[in-house]
């Protein structure tokens, strides 16, 4: 059974022009020849991605998402540019072929890149996919020692020491979204100071060791083989990578990570199937992380915390959009449950936490 993601049909007002397109890949991208076809996958909030097919070849093209956006969090050229850096020493990273800022073609910059094609797990697998515990707990594992495997690359080796400013990144981070969630709130959001407070409080010093941070990494943004689903091929999404701490990075990954004893209300806004029989405890990741890294992990629940209160920031401001109707997509409605859920999920934190 195929088990790869599948594209679908482009939403109303989500289309591309073919013709532009197909001219901008004629000039840019050596040696494709057939007639264009385009359709778009139809999981993921913000960057949209487009399965392109010129004869038997498959590409990828990234874009803006419609509607109001800060162009600081889309930039394209900025998301090309650690690609091209990244593939050459990172075998998860797909690779880039052709980036333009001409907004004649589709209104906006984009890039485009090869077609990683395998499986990407939602929020459970696909029916007739199911993984064993001994199976989970490998894939799990593996989705560790990839992440660190990232953090370990010498970014100024390979062209990338401006890419971001380690000095001061967690307090940029920090005081940063919590002024995006202040400027993103509704009416029907809860205030989140209690959590702002505590973070600005609890935040760390700057790590003497920085890394490049992918930002959003979590199984949905993994590519795993069609032949062995435990062994992941490619690595998603790179939009809000920077060099910055490593355990940022982690404790917004594990914001993610819903495990089988947890409430709920998280289960309910559950993405991935980390409850799934043998996949580790969050507890257990960070340990594993601990034990390859060498790195002190005793202030964990500062950067869990953090995690969380940013996962609501990301989903206030998508809801944001729906909410003053600058998008349709009635994905989108439901993410206030989201926000309420990872304040009270950040505040019992906080309650149980030594620090």
């Amino acid at each position: 059974m195929d088990y790869t993601d599948k594209a679908e049909k482009t939403r109303e007002g989500e289309g591309l022009d073919p013709t532009g397109v197909a001219a901008f890949l004629e000039d840019s991208v050596p040696d494709l020849s057939g007639n264009i076809t385009i359709r778009r996958f139809p999981s993921g909030y913000s960057n949209l991605t487009y399965l392109l097919t010129i004869g038997d070849r498959e590409l990828v093209l990234r874009r803006p998402p419609f509607g109001t956006k800060a162009k600081t969090a889309h930039d394209m050229g900025r998301e090309y540019r650690i690609l091209k850096a990244l593939h050459r020493v990172f075998p998860y990273c797909p690779e880039p072929l052709a980036y333009t800022e001409d907004t004649t073609i589709i209104g906006c910059p984009f890039y485009v890149m090869e077609r990683m094609s395998g499986i990407i797990l939602r929020r459970d697998p696909p029916p007739g996919l199911s993984f064993t515990p001994a199976q989970m707990k490998q894939l799990c594992e593996k989705l560790l020692d990839v992440h660190f495997e990232l953090h370990s690359i010498d970014y100024k080796e390979i062209g990338l020491e401006n890419f971001g400013k380690p000095e001061g990144y967690v307090r940029r981070q920090v005081e940063g979204w919590s002024e995006r969630y202040r400027t993103a709130r509704t009416d029907d959001a809860p205030d989140y100071e209690e959590v702002m407070a505590w973070i600005l409080k609890k935040m760390p010093a700057d790590t003497d060791k920085p890394g490049i941070i992918h930002n959003d990494y979590k199984l949905d943004n993994l590519v795993l083989d069609e032949r062995n689903p435990t062994n992941i091929i490619g690595v998603l999404d790179w939009e809000m990578a920077t060099i910055g701490d490593p355990l940022m990075d982690l404790g917004n990954s594990l914001a993610y990570w819903v495990q089988r004893d947890d409430p709920p209300d998280m289960q309910v806004i559950r993405t991935v199937p980390t409850n799934l029989e043998g996949a580790p405890s969050r507890e257990e990741m960070v340990r594993r992380y601990s034990e390859k890294s060498g790195r002190p992990v005793d202030n964990f629940d500062f950067y869990y915390c953090f995690g969380l209160f940013r996962l609501a920031v990301i989903a206030q401001q998508i809801y944001y959009r729906y909410y003053h109707g600058q998008t349709k997509d009635e994905r989108f409605k439901t993410l206030i449950f989201a926000v309420q859920v990872l304040d009270k999920t950040a505040r019992a934190v906080i309650e149980k936490s030594q620090l």
